[in-house]
């Protein structure tokens, strides 16, 4: 391990799926975590789980687009854990429909949650890195952000991820943070279940499917992506910002 186990991570929408994932490996990492989501019962287990491990966590609930809770949330993780150095905007939600079916609750709550949430966060974080001089932001996008039927909402708001993530490297490298996007594939998570269910296909139906148009031949897991965060925020990435790694199985354009 690189880091200091001194150091704090914040990862949002962590009560399940990969912001779960990506908690419980930058504990083992050594950081202590602060776990965020909307899901207070969730995040408490986590952190509890990661407690109980010998690593330090707290579990936080909070609307991540809620610009007083995000701010309260934060000192609160400060005060308790440290001055977090890593940010992981990960909360995310789907409201999906075809245009002419959206309604403007749908496209305000998906943009709310990923943009306004991210941007609210990373404001509220970015102040300790700078004072630290040492930080790591990860965004979650997705392939989404190059276009999928159905969600025009969550394209936007996971094609918009990418355009932040390259300014925050940009304005907040000269304090050493860098931040970099990951843009998942398929990823197996309640969220693809629900996906399914919604198709009306029973989910390792829906996932084999998936997997045939899929160069490795199989779906990602959270793990995927806890591996991926994980190296993004060691001090072995230090040279690498403003990039949006597509983990798909395979090349995105």
């Amino acid at each position: 391990m690189t880091d200091s186990p001194s150091r704090v991570a914040v990862v949002t929408g962590a009560g399940r799926g990969i912001g779960a994932a990506v908690a419980a490996r930058l504990a083992a990492d050594g950081f202590a975590v602060a776990l965020l989501d909307l899901d207070e019962a969730g995040v408490k287990q986590g952190a509890e789980a990661i407690v109980a491990g010998g690593g330090k966590a707290v579990g936080v609930a909070l609307d991540v687009s809620d610009a007083e809770q995000v701010e309260a949330a934060v000192t609160r993780v400060a005060d308790e854990l440290g001055p977090p150095v890593v940010l992981i905007n990960n909360a995310g939600i789907t409201r999906d429909n075809l245009i002419f079916k959206m309604t403007e609750q749908d496209w305000d709550s998906v943009l709310g949650v990923h943009l306004k949430g991210s941007f609210l966060m990373t404001r509220a974080v970015q102040k300790y890195m700078t004072q630290e001089k040492h930080g790591r932001i990860v965004n979650l996008s997705s392939t989404s952000a190059l276009g999928n039927r159905g969600q025009v909402n969550y394209s936007a708001a996971k094609a918009g991820m990418q355009g932040f993530t390259k300014t925050l490297a940009i304005e907040l490298g000269k304090f050493n943070v860098t931040a970099n996007a990951i843009a998942p594939g398929f990823i197996a998570t309640d969220m693809t279940a629900a996906t399914a269910e919604r198709l009306g296909m029973g989910f390792e139906d829906f996932k084999a499917a998936a997997a045939t148009q899929i160069p490795v031949q199989r779906v990602g897991t959270p793990d995927d992506i806890a591996h991926l965060t994980s190296f993004l925020v060691s001090e072995g990435a230090g040279f690498i910002s403003g990039q949006v790694i597509y983990a798909a199985g395979g090349p995105k354009d």
